[in-house]
């Protein structure tokens, strides 16, 4: 069996960064350090750096007043900055800069008089974030294109768009063609909102899956990221697999298959793609990287964090793989 390897997969600049921040505060402060929620979504991730002494919290009223908090890449609302500043706690920021231009868009748009809209999931952390930067009722999401005709109607007031970051490029393209068809003026965002490494991803994805009888994704099922990916796959016409690890593989999916996709979401470390590599060892004839675009963006740290380091320079990629039976 051949393998072909997606080039990019794994971890973006705003994972590296987010985890670098986790990291660099956890040397910088000492544990206990409290993380609202995931910091992105992979447990993996999560439990590497809770063995270091990572606290993951729900809320802020979870963690004691005038302690360290740092706010997951996904973002946060306003109402939940508010309380962290209330509750007199050092926080760090996490948010995927790419997420806060999001944020910002969403204000402008406001300001200037606009009816906003957030293309996006809900229920996900970043559309909760989103939505959370403008008060009640001044954001309306729309998740399938059917929602776009509930939307109250703009009277006098133009009407702006914005998209959660890891969506599927083609699915807002429809969504964005639904919007345009009731609001033919409606106001776009300057540079689209879906990131480059969702992009890139995605178009990875599609290249695998013209050589490829089944596709791999590595990814946890809550990443939004990573559940797009495997779409994008079986749009393309191929059958795609989302796990976590490598025990998710089963015998029946590889019967018959000459040619095996492998990627890796956004929050998935490589050590992951390493690991099936590795239990398909016996099976394996050649390994081949199908690369689509090379990727050098990196993000700066919080300044309390620096000590002249960007979240390039902070090793993010060494987790281990711990597996349990059951």
């Amino acid at each position: 069996m051949r393998v072909l390897l997606a080039e990019p997969r794994g971890f973006c600049a705003g994972v590296d960064r987010a985890i670098a921040i986790v990291q660099r505060a956890l040397e910088k402060f000492g544990p206990p350090i409290h993380v609202r929620h995931e910091i992105v979504h992979n447990r993996w991730v999560v439990e590497s750096l809770r063995r270091k002494g990572a606290i993951f919290v729900q809320e802020l009223d979870e963690i004691p007043d005038g302690s360290t908090v740092i706010y997951s890449a996904h973002g946060v609302a306003k109402k939940v900055q508010e309380e962290g500043a209330r509750r007199r706690l050092q926080v760090l920021d996490a948010t995927c800069p790419l997420v806060a231009k999001v944020h910002r868009e969403a204000e402008r748009l406001e300001q200037n008089g606009h009816m906003v809209v957030l293309i996006g999931h809900p229920g996900h952390p970043e559309v909760e974030g989103t939505m959370g930067q403008l008060p009640p009722g001044k954001m309306h999401l729309v998740s399938r294109t059917v929602d776009v005709a509930n939307l109250p109607d703009a009277q006098e007031s133009a009407v702006g768009y914005i998209t959660q970051t890891t969506l599927s490029v083609d699915e807002t393209r429809d969504m964005v063609a639904r919007l345009k068809e009731r609001f033919p003026d409606i106001h776009e965002p300057a540079r689209e909102d879906i990131c480059y490494a969702t992009q890139n991803r995605q178009n990875a994805v599609k290249a695998l899956a013209e050589q490829c009888d089944r596709i791999l994704v590595l990814g946890a099922p809550n990443s939004s990221n990573s559940n797009r990916l495997r779409e994008v796959a079986e749009r393309a016409g191929v059958q795609a697999h989302l796990i976590e690890s490598a025990r998710d593989i089963q015998d029946a999916w590889l019967y018959g298959v000459k040619v095996l996709g492998i990627t890796a979401g956004a929050s998935a470390p490589e050590v992951l793609v390493d690991e099936v590599l590795n239990t398909l060892d016996k099976r394996i004839e050649s390994v081949e990287v199908i690369s689509v675009e090379k990727e050098n963006l990196s993000f700066a740290l919080p300044r309390i964090l620096q000590d002249g380091q960007s979240a390039h320079d902070v090793q993010t990629s060494d987790f281990t793989v711990h597996t349990t039976n059951g």
